[in-house]
């Protein structure tokens, strides 16, 4: 018996050794970004925007480019941690690439693209859609921004590994300058130490024969906290918008918002089954009158994880779940012409693209 218990008591302490070691060195090693960081732009563009034009601007979450319909995803109540093959993740980056040029959008916001991760086999997808993509928004000006920079994610088993991701800019128009503005974060330490650090990233596009400009903020709210990190973070959100509309500013904010705006009807996509996630709902009325509220009611912008879409026995939304929590928040001194989702089947990414055609006032 006391060799039994001198066995247990050192495998204990080589427990206690090996995650105290851990957590000291993603303690030591944590992503800690300032309020407020320059971003570089690269790439060249020469375009101008211009009052009265057109402009075309799409979101995607584009899922680190393994969560295709093959994927489920274990915070969602699925199984799976590394969820594509290699080749997987170049099938499906191929198919985002291609969907971009087909849509051609003059500005476009990605989030949850990976630059250096385990999950995507350490692709910098960002570099591989400018390297591949032979004409069109890939080939302008582009932004990152971090949100997730982690050496080690020790969790689950196996593990996640190392997560170097965040969100894209790219734009046929010129950029005069991209910042990253710093959200706040719900989670406490040690769990803050491998969790993401979300952000804003706010680009700034000059108006020719204007001293104003277009603002554009890309976005990807939080998930999977208790609540308050989202309405913290919407907060943050709203007061930029308005304090760069009160200047006279034409202001586009797009992305993932995990949550779904208070005007849209969510009734036909209700919770259904073994997903367990749902989203929050974001208030319109406290942006104030500034600002108009944009998302496709009519088809769904992102699937549950919970399971994988291509094995499902139905793919109704009384049998599988949806949701609406992509979208566009647009200043009122800006005319909306056309918004709407593309259904692709969630075949490359675990959320469709959202389209929306404006024009400066």
């Amino acid at each position: 018996m006391n060799r039994f218990l001198k066995v247990v008591g050192i495998i204990a302490l080589i427990i206690v050794l090996v995650v105290g070691t851990v957590i000291g060195y993603l303690t030591v090693d944590e992503y800690k970004p300032q309020d407020v960081e320059t971003i570089a732009i690269e790439g060249n563009a020469q375009k101008s925007a211009s009052l009265g034009s057109p402009i075309r601007v799409m979101s995607w979450n584009v899922g680190y480019g393994a969560l295709g319909d093959n994927a489920d995803f274990f915070m969602d109540g699925g199984r799976m941690v590394k969820s594509a093959t290699k080749e997987r993740v170049y099938s499906n980056l191929t198919g985002i690439m291609k969907e971009v040029e087909t849509v051609d959008p003059d500005i476009l916001f990605t989030q949850e693209m990976d630059r250096n991760s385990t999950r995507s086999y350490f692709i910098d997808e960002s570099e591989y859609l400018k390297t591949n993509s032979p004409a069109g928004v890939f080939n302008g000006q582009s932004a990152f921004a971090y949100n997730y920079k982690v050496a080690f994610v020790p969790l689950p088993v196996p593990p996640i590994g190392k997560v170097e991701a965040g969100l894209g800019l790219f734009s046929k128009y010129r950029l005069d300058s991209a910042v990253r503005l710093k959200l706040p974060c719900p989670f406490t330490w040690p769990l803050r130490t491998m969790n993401l650090k979300r952000c804003l990233e706010v680009s700034r596009v000059p108006i020719s024969d204007s001293d104003k400009e277009l603002v554009l903020v890309n976005l990807h709210l939080e998930a999977y906290d208790d609540g308050e990190g989202k309405i913290a973070q919407t907060n943050m959100l709203r007061d930029i918008l308005t304090a760069e509309y009160e200047k006279g500013n034409f202001v586009v904010a797009g992305g993932d918002f995990n949550q779904i705006f208070s005007g849209v009807d969510s009734g036909k996509y209700p919770p259904v089954g073994s997903a367990s996630w749902q989203p929050a709902v974001i208030d319109e009325n406290i942006f104030g009158d500034g600002f108009n509220f944009y998302m496709d009611e009519d088809v769904p912008s992102c699937r549950s994880l919970d399971r994988p879409l291509d094995t499902a026995q139905s793919k109704d939304p009384a049998d599988f779940q949806y949701y609406i929590i992509d979208g566009f928040i647009v200043s009122k001194n800006i005319d909306v012409e056309n918004v709407y989702i593309e259904d692709l089947g969630f075949v490359s990414a675990d959320h469709n693209p959202l389209i929306m055609d404006i024009r400066l006032k």
